[in-house]
């Protein structure tokens, strides 16, 4: 099995630790993915929720715990590749990305939006790789001639995530996903396409959603992709960072149980939806007023429609699991046993 390189930093096995908010995937499961040999990234949204750092307002908070949890991950993995997701679609992006460039951060995979202005964030810092997440063809053709055009540089690698798979944020209309009509290998090949005629580069293609087995893995590497990027596999391991209930949610859960909910951020979102009306009761019913604007855009700022995202996902990672909005990959009702992250690796990579 080959290794991945991405910028100026390599790692033994061709896999990314996809992020998860809210302190799903933190320094705890980052750490332990990059020691044992991928890109251990660190999901940026929420984190002053559940921090050591409460007392503080919100966005200072935010800042805070993002640094705390960095080295907490370099504390596990002091020489491993660690990275943080950071959404586009978060009030405080711009901070965000400088934080993690600050902090030691050697990766920034950026989607949930368009990362357009992200090379000019990271200028200070030319070693941290920059990777953005498309869907489409088009949208990687559109970062390439903003960010060459506008900063003199090309992303060091791009995550191709399949909307029909993925859990979380998806960067596709609800309309357009699930009715047959993508294809996520075609979508990595033409990517890659693009990046080699247009620029001559061998970029390195990330193929993320559906990815569980070692199977999945190969396959990926046959139909073109560089690597991977695997999320909710991680979920029920001993390292992740969530409540043990949000982990028995997976393991309780059946593939009826998967489904696309509305986000409040304007996104289609993947999630475990037996519960929606219980999330949306507890903070429309509740009466409960926007306690952090932690998006640029929030349909429950603005007019209380839907719910609170990051306190669902807060109320989630602590273990409620009836007012707590979990999301989940579409293959997360294969998740049958707790395992640990080495295990998992050794079963993908021998």
């Amino acid at each position: 099995m080959k290794s991945l390189t991405i910028g100026k930093h390599t790692v033994p096995y061709p896999l990314i630790q996809g992020g998860m908010g809210v302190r799903v995937s933190a320094a705890g499961l980052a750490g332990a993915v990059a020691k044992c040999g991928g890109v251990g990234l660190i999901a940026t949204a929420g984190l002053a929720l559940n921090s050591d750092h409460t007392d503080k307002k919100y966005f200072e908070a935010d800042l805070l715990a993002l640094k705390d949890e960095i080295r907490k991950a370099y504390d596990i993995a002091p020489d491993g590749v660690i990275g943080t997701n950071c959404m586009v679609a978060v009030s405080d992006y711009d901070d965000i990305v400088r934080t993690s460039c600050e902090a030691g951060a050697k990766v920034i995979v950026s989607g949930a939006g368009l990362p357009l202005n992200l090379p000019g964030l990271t200028v200070d810092y030319p070693d941290v790789a920059l990777v953005p997440i498309v869907s489409s063809v088009k949208a990687a053709e559109l970062i390439a001639r903003k960010w060459h055009k506008g900063f003199g540089r090309l992303p060091d690698a791009v995550v191709v995530e399949d909307p029909d798979t993925a859990g979380g944020h998806l960067g596709e209309k609800l309309e357009n996903i699930g009715n047959g009509d993508y294809d996520q290998y075609e979508t990595v090949r033409g990517v890659k396409a693009y990046f080699k005629e247009k620029w001559q580069l061998d970029m390195p293609i990330i193929a993320a959603g559906g990815i569980w087995d070692r199977d999945d893995l190969e396959r990926a590497l046959d139909e073109g992709a560089d690597g991977v990027q695997m999320a909710s596999r991680f979920v029920c391991t001993e390292e992740c960072d969530a409540d043990p209930a949000f982990k028995q949610a997976y393991l309780d859960c059946t593939q009826e149980d998967i489904g696309l909910i509305m986000s409040p951020a304007g996104l289609p979102g993947r999630a475990l939806k037996a519960n929606i009306d219980q999330v949306r009761a507890h903070d429309i019913d509740g009466n409960i007023s926007c306690p952090s604007g932690c998006l640029k855009k929030c349909a429950y700022k603005k007019d209380k429609e839907r719910f609170c995202i990051v306190h669902a996902l807060d109320r989630a990672q602590r273990g409620d699991r009836n007012t707590g909005l979990i999301f989940c990959g579409t293959n997360a009702w294969k998740a049958h046993k707790m395992e640990t992250v080495a295990e998992i690796f050794a079963e993908l990579f021998d």
